[in-house]
């Protein structure tokens, strides 16, 4: 019965899984075909569309053809239109031409037939003028020629006493104008030039609050000031003077660098050698780098530009140095200004000007010690950093070193004396340096043939006249050798002096 139960079972699960396979099987088929009829419908709808698509872009392509075509047709009929245009007077104008040419040829046969009667004219003219000619040499007694001799002689004289007579009117007028112009050029340049009276002394005076400092400074026998003498090349006076030291030195540099080393010694309080060597050396570098401080200040002040970091350096050490009283960077930038208003009012390049200005004196501060003109060494320092010739040769020639080449150098020349001769600019006494010119023309006078002495340029040029009877050639050269090895040997001057003998023969005579 069981097994019968399991037959039954097993039959109607068999006929049950085949009827559901083909009633799946049959709507797979049916959904299968639904599916196709779907696509190929999309797919004709697309085709449709493409097909449309691309009607539209082949109207498109053919309207914007035609449209080309169209222009180009238009362009090739405009210059159709302009070509015939063009021919049309071209034909135009070669007709003008035959006619132009028809017309040349008849005036040219015309002037040819006019030519042939004014040369019949001409030889007519030639014979009555030699007859006239032959007839006013018999009435004179000249020949034509000696005639026209003399009547351009005549001119000639009449238009030299002319020429001579206006040539002098102008000169006296120049003469009478050109003083008084200079002067106002000079008086309106120092008006507009406003400068400080700047004094400095060749000492520098260090004050300290009492003894008892001085008496660290000099340190046990001596040694603290030793070693600042050493480090700095400053000699250090220490004297009686109540409450100040005295830094004596012939550069002005070192006596700053001194000077700040020992307020910073003071300050500090810690006063030895090996103190003293580190706190000079910062003072080195901090005077250093304010020197190049003050030279781009200076040039950037002067509206100066394109200067050599060198020459920027030796003009900040120009604030250090001193001139007979007058602090030499102050009085350079005062040359440059004064040379810049000059050179305007006379119309020439004030900024070329204004540089030969601030460094004529360039010579005046040099690293070493060149035993030549401070005016020739600024001149070659010029040169070795590519100033223009214009700003060298007025360098050079500001105290007649050299011959001057540009109008720029007696402007640099006049503006250097304007400066220095300002009252309150220098302090020279006045005695002594009449003293020290009257020493210099008296030992000059001193040797034999010598008749007249002229220290001239401040002392830096004596000149020295001589009898041309008394005094040879050679032996003036002598002299000259003389006199300086005299000058060196017995006096104390500053800078250079120039030895010029003058020896002239001169014919007098007078008409009664």
């Amino acid at each position: 019965m069981n097994f019968l139960m399991i037959i039954i079972g097993a039959s109607t699960f068999i006929v049950g899984a085949v009827i559901s396979y083909y009633i799946w099987n049959i709507a797979f088929k049916r959904k299968k075909g639904n599916i196709l009829n779907e696509a190929e419908l999309e797919a004709e709808v697309i085709k449709k569309d493409k097909i449309l698509q691309a009607k539209e872009k082949f109207l498109q392509l053919k309207s914007e053809h035609e449209k080309y075509i169209s222009e180009r047709n238009n362009k090739i009929f405009a210059a159709e239109s302009k070509f015939r245009q063009k021919e049309t007077l071209l034909s135009q104008k070669f007709e003008e031409t035959q006619r132009s040419k028809n017309e040349i040829e008849a005036i040219r046969e015309s002037l040819n037939t006019q030519i042939s009667l004014v040369d019949k004219k001409n030889d007519e003219l030639d014979k009555l003028h030699k007859q006239q000619v032959e007839q006013l040499e018999a009435i004179s007694g000249l020949s034509a020629n000696e005639a026209k001799d003399q009547l351009i002689e005549s001119l000639k004289e009449e238009a030299k006493s002319e020429a001579m007579s206006y040539i002098n009117e102008i000169m006296d007028e120049a003469k009478m104008t050109a003083t008084s112009d200079a002067k106002k050029i000079i008086i309106e340049t120092i008006q507009r030039i406003a400068s400080e009276t700047a004094i400095e002394n060749s000492v520098t005076v260090f004050n300290i609050e009492s003894d008892e400092i001085k008496g660290r400074i000099i340190g046990r026998e001596g040694r603290n000031i030793r070693a600042l003498e050493s480090a700095t090349g400053v000699e250090i006076v220490v004297d009686d003077t109540p409450e100040a030291i005295v830094l004596s030195s012939f550069d002005p540099v070192r006596r700053e660098i001194a000077r700040l080393s020992l307020h910073q010694l003071v300050t500090d309080g810690r006063i030895h050698p090996a103190r003293i060597e580190e706190i000079v050396t910062k003072t080195q570098k901090q005077v250093e780098e304010e020197i190049v401080e003050v030279g781009k200040r200076t040039v950037i002040d002067l509206g100066i530009h394109s200067v050599h970091p060198e020459l920027i350096r030796l003009l900040g050490k120009m604030k250090y140095r001193s001139s007979y009283g007058q602090n030499l960077l102050q009085h350079s930038r005062e040359v440059a200004n004064l040379s810049a208003v000059m050179a305007t009012e006379l119309g020439l390049n004030s900024k070329l000007a204004k540089r030969a200005g601030l460094l004529h004196d360039i010579g005046k501060v040099p690293d070493d010690d060149p035993e030549i003109p401070h005016a020739i060494h600024g001149m070659k320092l010029a040169e070795k950093y590519k100033e223009k010739s214009e700003v060298c040769n007025a360098i050079g020639s500001h105290h007649d070193e050299v011959e001057m080449t540009s109008l720029i150098s007696p402007i640099v020349q006049v503006c250097d004396a304007i400066s220095g001769a300002r009252p309150g600019a220098r302090r020279e006494v006045v005695e002594s340096y009449i003293k020290r010119l009257k020493d210099l023309e008296a030992l000059a006078l001193s040797h034999p043939g010598v008749m007249k002495t002229y220290a001239i340029q401040a002392g830096r040029e004596l000149r020295v006249i001589v009898g041309s009877e008394k005094i040879t050639d050679q032996e003036a050269d002598k002299l000259s050798y003389e006199i300086a090895k005299k000058i060196q040997d017995e006096m104390t001057y500053p800078g250079q002096i120039k030895i010029t003998v003058i020896r002239e023969t001169r014919a007098v005579s007078y008409a009664k």
